[in-house]
């Protein structure tokens, strides 16, 4: 094998043989991987958008079987993607990463985000072909490709964003990319030692495979606070469904978490399990993976949820809930006929009306005609 083919390869690093006591240069390749098309995907926005963009990825790989799928992100997400059967290499966004990808000829570069930072990334990158968004020369955020503009336009018109739209955002970002929009779920792969982790964690826990678990995902990123449900109306449901004695109880969250389901499991001591919430996203992953039902906002543990293919019951306020797809697998409450939401808004001048209207009743009654169901199934 000839040494430029070797650097065809994905394998091929220059650095080091991919097998012990293989000498690749001379002898070529032992397995060889052809590289493809290189891909790089942009994607530096929050973890739960991150996590709804791995549902591209099978559209990509349909579309070029052939490929190498490069993906930068922020370094609190490069988590969630790691071990996921798509993606090739993932790079957290730093200086490093940003040289890296500067020495690289791509064929495709994908930036999801409507934003500057990322569009001032995907305008400097050496690519064939650039999809999504970028900045023009006085810096403002533009479409780089027809099938983005849809996209584009959401973020310009809030009618259409709030009143019109009932795509999912799945939907516009494979038109944004120029993929056939399939209905992909999102992907995410544990690692085997991770999978041993939870059972053990189960046993720890004393939950086993016949008890019927309810996750209670508390908060939400400190960015969009009024997303989440008061301390009180979380208590409220914990009592609804331990009265029934049939359910076991854990509180999810991150660290920014930590102090109300400290609250709230002080209310309920020895009765509900509180999930540690400064263990790291991966382990946070595996402690989601636990429940059948997933309680939650249109928060990241929410995406998280969907991703595990938990049956969901999400409550929405401010966020538009038409822009989320739980293939079937659960339910969405939301304000209806509330004329402020959904709305975006950090501060709200109506008194967090649309929280208060979130309907408990509808929480449990959805919950018990699951396991109900699944009983019966």
């Amino acid at each position: 094998m000839s040494t430029n083919k070797i650097h065809d390869c994905k394998n091929f690093n220059g650095y080091k043989p991919c097998f012990p006591d293989h000498n690749c240069w001379e002898d070529g390749c032992k397995t060889y991987i052809l590289i493809g098309k290189k891909i790089l995907i942009i994607n530096l926005d929050a973890m739960g958008d991150v996590l709804m963009t791995t549902a591209q990825l099978p559209g990509l790989k349909r579309k070029y079987p052939e490929s190498t799928i490069y993906w930068i992100t922020l370094k609190n997400a490069v988590g969630l993607l790691e071990n996921n059967p798509y993606i090739d290499r993932v790079l957290p966004f730093d200086f490093e990463s940003i040289l890296i990808l500067n020495n690289i000829e791509f064929d495709l570069v994908l930036n999801v985000d409507k934003s500057t930072r990322s569009g001032a990334l995907t305008m400097q990158l050496n690519a064939k072909e650039k999809l999504g968004f970028g900045i023009n020369e006085n810096g403002q955020i533009i479409p780089l490709n027809k099938g983005a503009e849809y996209n584009y336009r959401l973020g310009m018109d809030d009618h259409l964003k709030f009143k019109v739209n009932q795509r999912t955002g799945q939907d516009y970002l494979a038109e944004t990319f120029n993929l056939d929009y399939k209905r992909d779920e999102y992907t995410f792969r544990f690692f085997d030692d991770e999978l041993s982790f939870i059972a053990d964690y189960k046993s720890q826990i004393g939950i086993t495979e016949n008890d019927e678990v309810i996750g209670f995902n508390t908060g939400c990123s400190t960015l969009f606070p009024n997303k989440k449900m008061t301390i009180d109306q979380h208590s409220v449901l914990i009592e609804k469904f331990l009265s029934y004695k049939r359910f076991k109880i854990l509180l999810l969250g991150g660290p920014e978490d930590e102090e109300r389901n400290t609250i709230i499991e002080s209310n309920f001591k020895g009765k509900i399990i509180s999930t540690p919430t400064n263990h790291g996203i991966r382990k946070g992953v595996c402690y989601e993976s636990i429940p059948q039902v997933i309680i939650t906002g249109d928060s990241f543990g929410m995406h998280l949820a969907i991703a595990l293919k938990k049956f969901v019951v999400a409550w929405f306020g401010l966020s538009c809930w038409t822009e989320i797809d739980l293939y079937d697998r659960g339910v969405k409450l939301f304000p209806e006929g509330l004329f402020c939401a959904p709305c975006w808004k950090k501060v709200c001048p109506y008194n967090l009306e649309c929280i208060q209207m979130i309907d408990l009743e509808k929480i449990v009654l959805e919950t018990l005609n699951y396991f109900d169901r699944k009983k019966i199934g």
